[in-house]
C-alpha cells in the first residue's frame, strides 16, 4: 500500500495559512504557489530582535521571605501584588523572533489551466504547476542542508517561454541594503531593529541556459529563458562575524553546483532521515480517487472518516521535525522557522512551560534523534544567565528559567501576567530531555557530557524548595502555568505554594539525576541527598470531583475547560502515573481530563495534542480516535499546519507523538505494542519507531491485533516487552512473569516477535 506522502491542492494559496512550509533547519519559506505573483515567505533561524540584557530583578531577594509568607498566610491578593513590583524582569520583554522578508516571482503570465500545486513529504519539494497558452510550467521549491539555501528552479515545456521579476522585499523598513550586487544577485541585509541586533544578509542569485538574466536596481530580470534556477542564501552575525561574505558564498557555490546536483543532494540528504521511519494505516475513508488535501480534511469535518488521514498527519509531523530542526541550528520556537510577523503573537519565542518541550516529544520514538540535538545547545546557552537568576533573584545555586526563553538564552521572568510569569520549572522541564535523550540511544558519552546542566539544574531546587505546613518540600511562589484558582474564600489567585506540576517535574528531575549517577558510577553523595528530598516531596492528590489535584489545596479552577492541564504532567510526557503500577491515580487522570473537556477544554491545538497522548497513557484507544478527528477537524488548517489560533507548531509535533504513543509506549522501562489502538485502525504496520532502551521496533497487525514485530537491539541491553496476549519471540531465553517478556539482546541482532496462535 503506497503511503500517504504528499499534500496537494488545486489552488494557489490564498493566505499564509494555506502557503505550504519548506526547510533545511536554519532556511524556511513558505511557498503560495501564485502564478502571475508568487511569493516566497522566508525566515532564517536566528533573526531575532536584540541582543542578551540583564533584566533579573534586583528586589526579588529581599522580598522572598515576605511573598513566601503571605502565601502561607493565603494573603493572595498582597502577593501578588508584591510580585508585580519585585519579580517581574526588567525590563519585561524578552527578545522575539522576526522573518527574514519577502521572495516575489513576477510574470505577465494570462490565464491558467491545469493548476496543481503539492508538497512531497518523501522528497522535502513544492510543486507547482500549471498551463498557459498552450505551455506546460513547472516550480519547484526546496530548501536544501546539504547546500545551505533555498533552490526554485522554473521549468517549460517549450524554449525561450519563462520570463520573470525577482526581488525581496518586506520588514517593515527594518533593513538597510536592497540593491543589485552585480550582474546576477541582489542583497538585502540590515540589522535586526537597532544598532546592537543581530546583522542578516539574504543574496538571491540566479542562471539560465539561454535568454537573459540580469539585475536591475533590485531586481532581477529573466527574460526569454526555457529554465531558470533562482537561489537564496541567508546568514546571521549570531553565527558568524563574516556573515555577509558566507552568504554570498553559499549562493555562488549553489549555482556553480546546478539545480541537478542540488535536487539529487537535497534528496539523499532528505531522506536519509525521512526513510527510517514509516506508517501505514489501512483506508476507511471510501474515497473512490484521491481528492485534494483541503477537501479530505472538509470531508473529515462533515463526518467521513480518514485513517489516511492521521497517517498523513504523523508524516508531516517528521517532515516538519526534519526541516525545521538540525544539528548546529537553532531548536523550533513557537512557529518553529515559518512566522510572517515582525511582532509575532507571543514574540514566537521558546516558551517552556510545555510548547518547546512538547516540540521534541516525537523526536526519538520516530528516530529522529539527531533533530533534537538544537535543543541541549540552547540549555547550554540557558546555563550562564540561569545561574545569575538563580542566585541574584533567588538566592540559590545551580541554574534555572522561568516559563519563556529566548535566542540568548534568557532566564529572567517573562512578561507580567499573573498566572504564567512566576515559574521557577521551565530549565528543569527542558534538561529532562537530556535523559531521555539518553533513554532512547543508550549514548554514555552523551548523558557524562551532560551531566553537570542536569546536576545544576537539581541544585537550584535544592535551595529552592521550601518547607509548608506540613513538613513537605515544596516550591513557593510558583503558579501551576497559565491557570487560575478559586480560594475557599471566593478569592481568585495564581500564585501559590507546591502546584502538583512542579511537584512531579522536580521528583522527575531528581529522579534522572539520581539515575544518571548510578549509570556513570559518580557524584553518590549528590545522589543520596536528592534521595532523601524527594522522600518529602508531596504525592499525588486526589480531589472532590476524583481528579488530580492541580494545587496543594483542592481549589476549584476559575476556568475549569482550561487549556493547561499540568496537574497530569505525571501522567505524560512523565511515567508517575500509570494504568498498571498506579491504577487509582489512572482513574483521577481519566476524571482529571474528563472534567476538563466536558467545560470546552482541548480547544487550542496543541492542548488537544496534549489530550491525545495522555488518552494513550491511559490505553484508551476510543478516545485517542475521537481526538485525533478532532484535533485534525478543528485545530488543523488547510496546509495540516496546527491551528491554535493562531499557527503554532506545537500541536503538530504533540499529535504526531501522540499517534505513536497508540502504536508503541516505552515508558515503565516496558514496551508495548499497540497499547491504544484506535477502533478504525483495524489493519497497519509500522516501521522503524525507536523504543526507550535503545530499540527499534517495527510491527504489524490485522483486525486490530499484532500479527508480527521486529525488536533491533541498538545497545544490547536487556528487553521487557508487556503483552496480554501470548507471544512467540525468537530470542535465546525468554521468561514471561506477569504477562512481562524478559530477554537478552544482542547489539545489533534482530528479534522476530509474532503473536502465538
Amino acid at each position: 500500500m503506497e503511503i500517504s506522502n504528499e499534500l496537494w491542492y488545486t489552488r494557489p494559496a490564498e493566505n499564509w495559512d494555506q502557503a505550504l512550509p519548506v526547510g533545511n533547519g536554519r532556511l524556511g519559506a513558505m511557498v503560495f504557489g501564485g502564478i502571475q505573483h508568487e511569493s516566497l515567505q522566508l525566515n532564517e533561524d536566528s533573526i531575532w530582535s536584540g541582543t542578551l540584557r540583564n533584566r533579573n530583578n534586583p528586589s526579588a531577594l529581599k522580598n522572598l521571605p515576605e511573598i513566601r509568607q503571605l502565601i502561607r498566610e493565603k494573603r493572595i491578593s498582597e502577593a501578588e501584588e508584591l510580585y508585580k513590583k519585585a519579580f517581574v524582569g526588567t525590563p519585561t520583554q524578552q527578545r522575539h523572533y522576526q522573518p527574514l522578508g519577502d521572495l516575489s516571482i513576477d510574470t505577465d503570465c494570462g490565464g491558467y489551466e491545469d493548476y496543481r500545486r503539492s508538497l512531497s513529504l518523501d522528497r522535502a519539494i513544492a510543486v507547482t504547476e500549471w498551463k498557459s497558452g498552450g505551455v506546460s510550467y513547472r516550480r519547484e521549491v526546496f530548501s536544501t542542508a546539504a547546500d545551505n539555501v533555498i533552490c526554485i528552479e522554473i521549468t517549460s515545456d517549450k524554449p525561450n517561454m519563462i520570463s520573470c521579476a525577482v526581488g525581496i522585499d518586506g520588514r517593515d523598513d527594518h533593513y538597510d541594503v536592497n540593491r543589485a550586487y552585480d550582474n546576477s544577485t541582489i542583497i538585502f541585509s540590515g540589522n535586526t531593529d537597532s544598532a546592537d541586533g543581530i546583522g542578516f544578509c539574504a543574496v538571491i542569485s540566479a542562471s539560465a541556459p539561454d535568454g537573459a538574466v540580469e539585475a536591475v536596481g533590485n531586481k532581477l530580470y529573466a527574460e526569454n529563458c526555457s529554465s531558470l534556477t533562482i537561489v537564496i542564501s541567508a546568514r546571521t552575525s549570531f553565527y558568524m562575524p563574516d556573515y555577509e561574505k558566507t552568504a554570498l558564498n553559499d549562493c555562488r557555490k549553489a549555482l556553480r553546483k546546478g539545480f541537478a546536483k542540488m535536487l539529487a543532494d537535497h534528496i539523499a540528504d532528505y531522506k536519509s532521515l525521512y526513510g527510517r521511519a514509516s506508517l501505514i494505516l489501512g483506508d476507511n475513508s471510501g474515497h473512490d480517487k484521491p481528492i485534494p488535501t483541503n477537501e479530505r480534511l472538509e470531508a473529515l469535518r462533515s463526518g467521513k472518516p480518514d485513517n489516511r488521514l492521521a497517517e498523513l498527519y504523523w508524516n508531516f509531523s517528521r517532515y516538519l521535525m526534519i526541516s525545521g530542526s538540525r544539528p548546529h541550528t537553532l531548536p523550533l520556537n513557537l512557529q518553529g522557522i515559518w512566522n510572517k510577523d515582525m511582532w509575532p503573537a507571543w514574540g514566537c519565542k521558546y516558551t517552556i512551560n510545555i510548547n518547546t518541550e512538547m516540540n521534541y516529544w516525537a523526536a526519538e520514538e520516530q528516530n529522529l534523534s539527531e533533530c533534537h540535538l538544537p535543543l541541549f545547545d540552547l540549555i547550554e546557552r540557558m546555563r550562564e544567565n540561569g545561574r545569575e537568576t538563580a542566585g541574584k533573584m533567588y538566592g540559590c545555586g545551580g541554574f534555572m528559567a522561568h516559563h519563556n526563553t529566548d535566542i540568548w538564552g534568557d532566564t529572567a521572568p517573562q512578561d507580567l501576567w499573573l498566572p504564567a510569569t512566576l515559574w521557577q520549572t521551565g530549565a528543569a522541564w527542558l534538561c529532562l530531555h537530556i535523559f531521555e535523550h539518553y533513554r532512547f540511544t543508550g549514548d554514555k558519552e552523551f548523558l557524562s557530557d551532560k551531566y553537570d546542566t542536569l546536576k545544576e539544574a537539581a541544585e537550584f531546587f535544592v535551595d529552592f524548595l521550601t518547607e509548608n505546613s506540613r513538613g513537605q518540600l515544596v516550591t513557593c511562589p510558583s503558579v501551576s502555568p497559565e491557570n487560575t484558582y478559586i480560594a475557599d474564600n471566593g478569592e481568585k489567585g495564581s500564585v501559590c505554594e507546591g502546584p502538583t506540576m512542579d511537584t512531579q517535574i522536580v521528583r522527575e528531575l531528581f529522579s534522572a539525576v539520581i539515575k544518571s549517577s548510578e549509570i556513570l558510577g559518580r557524584d553518590k553523595a549528590f545522589a543520596e541527598k536528592l534521595k532523601a528530598i524527594s522522600a518529602r516531596l508531596p504525592q499525588n492528590q486526589i480531589g472532590k470531583y476524583g481528579q488530580i489535584m492541580e494545587w496543594a489545596e483542592d481549589y476549584d479552577e476559575a476556568e475549569p475547560g482550561h487549556r493547561h492541564i499540568s496537574q497530569l504532567f505525571g501522567l505524560y510526557p512523565a511515567d508517575q502515573i500509570t494504568c498498571r503500577r498506579t491504577p487509582d491515580l489512572a482513574k483521577a487522570a481519566r476524571a482529571t481530563i474528563e472534567r476538563r473537556l466536558s467545560y470546552g477544554g482541548g480547544h487550542t491545538g496543541w492542548s488537544r495534542a496534549w489530550i491525545i497522548n495522555m488518552w494513550a497513557r491511559l490505553l484508551d484507544g476510543e478516545r485517542v480516535q475521537e481526538n485525533i478527528r478532532l484535533l485534525l477537524a478543528n485545530s488543523t488548517n488547510s496546509n495540516m499546519l496546527d491551528s491554535h489560533p493562531p499557527f503554532q507548531i506545537d500541536g503538530n509535533f504533540g499529535g504526531g507523538a501522540g499517534i505513536t504513543e497508540a502504536i508503541l509506549q516505552s515508558h515503565s522501562e516496558e514496551i508495548n505494542l499497540l497499547p491504544a489502538l484506535p477502533p478504525s485502525w483495524e489493519s497497519g504496520e509500522a516501521r522503524g519507531l525507536v523504543a526507550r532502551g535503545g530499540f527499534e521496533v517495527s510491527l504489524s497487525w490485522r483486525k486490530g491485533c499484532l500479527e508480527r514485530a521486529e525488536i533491533l537491539s541498538k545497545c544490547g541491553n536487556v528487553c521487557r516487552l508487556f503483552s496480554t496476549v501470548p507471544l512467540r519471540i525468537s530470542a535465546e531465553r525468554v521468561e514471561l512473569i506477569d504477562n512481562v517478556y524478559t530477554f537478552e539482546t544482542e547489539k545489533g541482532a534482530v528479534y522476530p516477535i509474532e503473536r502465538a496462535k
